[in-house]
């Protein structure tokens, strides 16, 4: 990564990184979420800043659902940067809409945005006139369901223009910034584009390429490559993830070497495409690619795996017989170096396994990081690591009377398995065969030499160092720690492939036992640091809901172990309320955890009007208008399993895709600006007889006059993912 340091004197034209941060700072003043007081406001700071640039800025606005159910009004800010010749333009892209209600989003995505902003200031600054056009897209509503980005690709003539994406994003607040692709076909043309480019600090691999695009991927980008097969980049940097949609994504928290990795992709892509030929980058093949020292991105074809494959079992099988021949290698000996690695595998893998439950079991305020990553986790990440080689160390002492050959043919073995399956399953891993051939080239020199020299040794255990211990630490980081089971097996499985130079150490009881040590020290470390401070604040949550259906109120929260804060109103006469059923559509579907009974307050609930219910047919027809009789940001209205034909809101039409995979009971989520209407057109078959679940909610809690709740303290923030400090109401109708 490169690192940050405050600018000196720069000429125009160079980029600014203080200058991005001047830009951050301004957007993440205050939540920006669609609806929101700070959204305008940012949306005005990002157009006047384009227009000082000289740049013609136009705003697109409709309303969309995505692919989602959740409906809202976007509002997308665009300029475009004139070419020389007509053609493909390249796309700027990153959003500027943050996590509702509490995130100031400063990384996501304030960062990405800035990063777009300089870059197009010192790109003019330049004087030079590119060959493509270049359209700047900062759109709106991403956090809700890609919205912003789907009524650009769906309704905007530009989009039928664009050639590549390039992409700014973040899902943390530091680290080094990833580089994903998305395309429909192969990705060999743009690795080579990328790779002549030549940005100075890539960290990307076809590993994560290939995980990806298994995943229900959400990027804005997404949306250009399913509806428009549209390519494009993706970079995005995803550490310090327990900031990630919390009040804690502020400048201050923002990773400056993060933001300047950020612009170390745009600078270099940015003069390369807006020359390049964008038509060109399709392709049908596809491209083995990872990062690496002094090599920057190392590329290869997909059709290179099961060659490498091949002459990688057939390398361990000549060096079989030749060990055999020189009495080196025996089969009793080899079938006995089976064992510790087995058992490493077994051991290592079943701690890995029940890690996160055993944590949550010790820490149960754990669980209220939803996101699954403490603040802590790092140490969690070394301390399974380091527990792992201590555990490996341990069983080889005891098998220490095996040579070293014999010890590795086993490891060997398994790792070629895992290549193969791998080159069949998930092809874009082909990668990881290189460690295998430095273990391989290893044991040549084991076999042939009594007493190798340990340099080369290591030398050639450096790629398995190179390549996987990023890995281990990626994993986890990324998807929560309920993976550390990917910690203690890639640990235990990169600690095989240094066998060559650590299996001839004497003294191996001495690293397990330092190694259990460290283990030790660093989980007190970690539990030092279990405990929430106003630097490690707890995630919290309290709702007042007006059940109407039920003719009761109630405070609720989705805490599992409550705050002092949260228990001042949920506090000895709390009631388990997980099994309620009622799930409001969040990121983790997660339930209600506590409620206790609320006083009655006069909450308005919305207005149902129907102007037209007929029968088609065979189907019936329904068209209705929820009004808001109060200030309110949502609407989530929920139904039982009818067979809708077709739902339309505010004049969208819900996709079938959505329709037919809908969970639990949602209809749609409308998330509100400026207490907009909701309608909502149905039909269905006509028999169905049905009901309509409004849960209605303004963010309000704290600031409504019918209610004195004191504010949090610095140890306390809101907790994301989940409808929080809202008053929400409940009320039902029936359709027979």
């Amino acid at each position: 990564m490169p690192s940050y340091s405050p600018a000196k004197e720069l000429s125009d034209e160079e980029y600014s990184i203080d200058s991005a941060l001047d830009h951050v700072k301004a957007i993440s003043e205050k939540p920006h979420g669609v609806g929101f007081e700070g959204h305008a406001e940012v949306r005005e700071y990002i157009a006047d800043y384009l227009k000082e640039l000289g740049l013609e800025v136009q705003f697109q606005e409709g309303y969309t659902a995505g692919d989602w159910g959740n409906v809202s009004k976007a509002i997308n800010i665009l300029a475009r940067i004139e070419g020389k010749d007509p053609g493909k333009a390249l796309l700027l892209l990153s959003h500027y809409d943050s996590s509702p209600h509490s995130s100031l989003g400063a990384s996501d995505a304030g960062s990405g945005v800035a990063t777009i902003l300089e870059g197009v200031r010192a790109f003019l600054a330049s004087g030079k006139t590119p060959k493509n056009d270049i359209i700047i897209l900062i759109t709106d509503a991403e956090e809700l369901g890609l919205n912003g980005a789907d009524l650009f690709v769906n309704e905007h003539p530009w989009s039928k223009e664009v050639g590549l994406v390039l992409n700014f994003e973040a899902r943390g607040s530091g680290g080094p910034s990833y580089m994903l692709i998305e395309t429909n076909g192969g990705n060999a043309a743009l690795i080579d584009a990328f790779t002549e480019a030549n940005p100075a600090y890539p960290v990307a691999n076809s590993l994560a390429y290939s995980i990806y695009k298994m995943l229900p991927n959400d990027t804005d980008l997404t949306v250009f490559r399913e509806d428009g097969d549209i390519d494009g980049f993706n970079f995005a940097f995803i550490d310090d993830h327990f900031d990630y949609h919390t009040q804690r994504d502020n400048y201050e928290r923002l990773d400056k070497s993060s933001l300047s990795h950020q612009a170390s992709y745009l600078i270099p892509l940015l003069a390369h495409f807006s020359n390049a030929d964008l038509n060109t980058l399709k392709s049908d093949t596809e491209k083995i690619y990872f990062n690496a020292p002094f090599f920057r991105l190392v590329s290869y074809p997909y059709s290179w795996g099961w060659y490498l494959v091949a002459v990688g079992w057939l390398f361990l099988i000549l060096l079989i017989l030749r060990g055999i021949k020189l009495k080196v290698l025996d089969s009793g000996s080899m079938l006995k170096g089976l064992l510790p690695m087995l058992l490493s595998v077994l051991i290592n893998g079943l701690i890995g396994y029940f890690a996160w439950q055993l944590l949550t079991g010790l820490y149960p305020s754990y669980k209220d990081i939803l996101h699954g990553f403490p603040y802590n986790g790092h140490y969690y990440i070394i301390v399974f690591a380091l527990l792992s080689i201590g555990i490996v160390f341990l069983l080889y002492h005891r098998f220490r009377k095996i040579s070293v050959p014999n010890l590795l043919i086993a490891p060997l073995f398994l790792w070629l398995v895992i290549c193969s399956l791998l080159t069949y399953y998930l092809p874009g891993a082909g990668f990881m065969i290189i460690p295998v051939f430095g273990c391989l080239v290893a044991l040549m020199v084991v076999i042939n030499q009594e007493k190798p020299n340990a340099y080369l040794l290591w030398f050639l255990g450096l790629p398995a160092l190179v390549i996987f211990v990023p890995f281990i630490k990626m994993f986890p980081v990324g998807l929560g720690l309920k993976m550390l089971i990917t910690v203690t097996l890639l640990t235990s499985l990169t600690f095989f492939l240094l066998l060559p130079l650590v299996g001839f150490y004497q003294k191996k009881k001495r690293l397990a036992i330092f190694s259990f040590l460290a283990t030790v020290v660093l989980l007190i470390v970690a539990h030092s640091r279990s405990s929430f401070t106003d630097s490690r604040p707890k995630p919290t949550s309290l709702l007042y809901v007006n059940n109407t259906v039920e003719q009761s109120s109630y405070w609720a929260t989705y805490e599992n172990v409550l705050s002092d804060w949260t228990s001042q109103y949920i506090g000895q006469d709390k009631e388990n309320a997980s099994e309620s059923g009622e799930v409001i559509s969040s990121k983790y579907w997660r339930q209600f955890t506590y409620s206790s009974v609320a006083p009655e307050k006069e909450i308005a609930n919305p207005e149902l009007e129907i102007s037209r219910d007929t029968i088609l047919g065979d189907a019936r027809l329904i068209e209705l208008c929820i009004n808001p009789q109060r200030d309110v940001n949502r609407l989530d209205v929920f139904t039982d399993f009818t067979p809708f034909e077709q739902v339309d809101i505010n004049g969208i039409s819900l996709s079938d895709n959505f329709l037919s995979r809908r969970k639990g009971g949602k209809l749609v989520t409308h998330y509100i600006s400026d207490n907009d209407p909701t309608e909502i057109r149905m039909q269905f078959p006509k028999d169905s007889i049905f009901e309509l679940t409004l849960y209605e909610a303004s963010n309000d809690l704290l600031q409504n006059e019918l209610f004195s709740i004191p504010p949090r303290d610095a140890a306390n923030i809101p907790m994301p993912f989940v409808l929080n400090d809202a008053i929400l109401t409940i009320s039902n109708w029936t359709f027979e």
